[in-house]
C-alpha cells in the first residue's frame, strides 16, 4: 500500500521571509516511486482546502513562523487542527487554521499534518528572503524529506 501525503508550500514570495515556503518546495526533487505530491500553493488557501478533500494519509506545511529570536531556526511541529475554527472561507487566504475549517466545511477531513517551519527575520514588503532564513532552505528540504519518509514508515507499520 502507497502511503500518499501532500507537502504543501505556503507564504506569499512578496513578503519577504513568507515566501521560505515557496522557496523550500521549489527546490525539493521530484523522484520516481515518490510517494509526496509536492505543490507552492502560495496564498491559494481555497485550493489547499479543495485538494485535501483527495484521500491523502499525511499533510506536511512548509511554512514561515513567527520569530522567537532565532531568525532561520527551523522547528518541526506535529500540527493538532482546531475543529472548533470558523468556517469563514477566504479564497485568497492562506491561513492553516481557516484552510482545515474550509476542508471540513466542504465535507471533508484534515489528515495527520505535519509543520515544517523557518523562524523569520522580517515579513515586510518585498522579494527575497533574508540571509538567515535564506540558509535555511537547503536544511529546510532534508528536513521535508526525512519527514515525509517518517510519515510513510509509520503508515506501512500500521
Amino acid at each position: 500500500m502507497t502511503t500518499r501525503v501532500l507537502v504543501a508550500g505556503i507564504g506569499n514570495i512578496f513578503l519577504g521571509d513568507d515566501g521560505f515556503g515557496p522557496e523550500v518546495v521549489r527546490r525539493i526533487p521530484a523522484g520516481p516511486g515518490a510517494s509526496a505530491r509536492i505543490v507552492d500553493y502560495g496564498i491559494r488557501g481555497m485550493h489547499l482546502a479543495y485538494d485535501l478533500l483527495e484521500d491523502w494519509d499525511a499533510l506536511v506545511l512548509v511554512d514561515a513562523v513567527p520569530n522567537r529570536g532565532e531568525p532561520g531556526r527551523l522547528e518541526v511541529i506535529r500540527a493538532e487542527p482546531d475543529r472548533d475554527q470558523p468556517t469563514d472561507l477566504d479564497a485568497h487566504g492562506m491561513d492553516p487554521a481557516a484552510v482545515f475549517a474550509g476542508v471540513r466545511a466542504l465535507g471533508g477531513a484534515v489528515p495527520p499534518t505535519v509543520v515544517v517551519g523557518c523562524q523569520v527575520h522580517s515579513t515586510e514588503e518585498g522579494i527575497g528572503l533574508s540571509d538567515p532564513v535564506a540558509a535555511a532552505v537547503d536544511p529546510a528540504v532534508d528536513t521535508v524529506r526525512r519527514v515525509v519518509t517518517q510519515l510513510c514508515d509509520q503508515r506501512a507499520e500500521v
